[in-house]
């Protein structure tokens, strides 16, 4: 990902932000970014001591957040942490949905369904329980800015993982459709690729028994393509002060020059590219 034009510094100075998944990886790269970019984050997860850590880095680096514990699966813990953020900040202007889960593998004759079933509620019914809750206030004020967490792995088959690859093609399509709804109410709305970033998802299935056996392309997937979280985050930014506004309801990629696809942001909504479409 290369960006024609730089982060600002404090481009989202007075603008509250919401980040699921906080506590570590990706989640804590985007939150410490748009804290540097002077947004207000509440840092999101269900370990305490992993979001102390990540507010911590945050207030080291003189910004500011709030430490919260929730699981975005559950939905009254949803509402109270909504509530709770309300309280301390007012409302959500950014939103970024990035809990989530890559764990039940093998034939689907073979995994565990709950484990397959906690794969899609990490990632889609948390999503979908978030937004509905902040989206209101967005469509109000008429300004928002909702950032999901997709992956690479919904846009084609993964017959050995077909949990993550079945919830993230549902993530990026329920982006396209928040995105139309909210369209007219200036909220804006993406799906993005973060990249192959080594966290402890990453570690289990390149290490795990599990991984090793059924999905041992990811050690080559992350061989030849790793990169570090914060170029998540810095996507996260750029998205979230709306120079990617144009590309609302686009599946975009870490990888992506992402300056480029704006410049051709009508090309990509009148041939609908960037997001999931059978081919005809």
């Amino acid at each position: 990902m290369t960006f024609q034009e730089k982060n600002d510094g404090k481009e989202l100075a007075g603008q509250t932000a919401l980040v699921t998944g906080a506590g570590r990886g990706i989640g804590r790269a985007i939150a410490v970014e748009l804290a540097k970019a002077g947004a207000k984050v509440a840092v999101v997860a269900r370990t305490e001591q992993q979001v102390v850590e990540t507010v911590a880095l945050i207030e080291e680096s003189g910004g500011e957040a709030l430490a919260l514990m929730a699981d975005v699966t559950d939905k009254q813990a949803v509402e109270e942490m909504v509530a709770a953020i309300k309280e301390h900040y007012g409302a959500v202007d950014i939103l970024v949905n990035n809990a989530g889960r890559h764990h039940a593998l093998g034939p689907l004759w073979q995994v565990d369904p709950d484990d397959w079933w906690l794969d899609i509620e990490s990632n889609l019914r948390s999503t979908f329980l978030c937004t509905r809750l902040v989206l209101p206030e967005m469509i109000e004020r008429r300004r928002g800015r909702i950032i999901n967490i997709s992956s690479g792995a919904g846009n084609e088959p993964r017959p050995h993982s077909t949990a993550y690859s079945t919830v993230k093609a549902a993530v990026t399509r329920l982006t396209e459709n928040i995105a139309l709804a909210a369209k007219e109410y200036g909220v804006y709305v993406f799906a993005i690729h973060p990249g192959s970033v080594r966290t402890e998802m990453a570690d289990y299935l390149i290490e795990s028994e599990a991984g090793q056996a059924w999905v041992p392309e990811f050690r080559t997937i992350y061989a030849e393509t790793e990169i570090g979280p914060e170029r998540a985050g810095q996507l996260a930014v750029f998205l979230a002060a709306g120079k990617g506004d144009a590309l609302s309801g686009r599946f975009i990629n870490v990888y992506d020059d992402v300056s480029e696809l704006v410049e051709r942001a009508g090309q990509i909504q009148q041939e609908q590219l960037c997001t999931l479409r059978l081919r005809k």
